[in-house]
């Protein structure tokens, strides 16, 4: 008796027991503005290569670990000038042509 029931168990198809959910879709890459942290730019290939024409070396600088939270308006006045009110248009500017 047993061997039929195990037999008649063995036959039958297995039917999937975990459900899975469905994957959700991958959230929209968020629209970098000239307010968006350094390191959100330089992490976009275009917007790495605006940080790049405009600020050569910014990110290879020595104190990038501790600047690249911010973003260019906030670390503008730490600069020592070497950031003008023109080069952040002009990223701004680049960034809202990304879309």
């Amino acid at each position: 008796m047993k061997l039929l029931l195990t037999a008649a168990l063995l036959a039958m198809p297995i039917a999937a027991t975990a459900q899975t959910a469905p994957t959700p879709a991958a959230p929209a890459a968020a629209k970098l503005t000239i307010d968006s942290s350094i390191e959100s730019i330089a992490a976009n290939p275009k917007g790495k290569a605006i940080l790049d024409a405009t600020f050569p070396g910014m990110l290879a600088h020595e104190s990038y670990a501790m600047f690249k939270g911010m973003s260019l308006k906030q670390v503008q006045p730490y600069a020592n000038g070497r950031i003008t009110d023109e080069q952040v248009a002009k990223v701004a500017a680049e960034l809202a042509k990304l879309g």
